[in-house]
């Protein structure tokens, strides 16, 4: 009898966490920005995320104040309470 193994990122802050650590990985574009598609391709396969550990994620570090997601979801940015995470 098998038994599954727990997700590694089914704990949002672990995921919130795991996806600062990408971001943090990426050179930001104009303005700080980092390109969404960025982050959630390296937590969706190179990690084997769910999409809904990633977006668990995500809305935990926005919900902490993070990451600022911009309106039209194609990139988010590094608040100063988040980049002080990475000082």
């Amino acid at each position: 009898m098998k038994y599954a193994e727990p997700r590694p990122y089914a704990d949002p802050e672990k995921a919130a966490r795991r996806l600062l650590e990408h971001a943090n990985a990426f050179e930001p574009i104009q303005y700080g920005r980092i390109y969404i598609e960025i982050i959630n391709g390296k937590m969706l396969f190179g990690d084997k995320a769910t999409a809904a550990e990633y977006w668990d994620g995500l809305q935990f570090a926005i919900a902490r104040g993070w990451l600022e997601y911009h309106e039209s979801g194609t990139f988010v940015k590094f608040t100063p309470a988040g980049a002080d995470l990475f000082a």
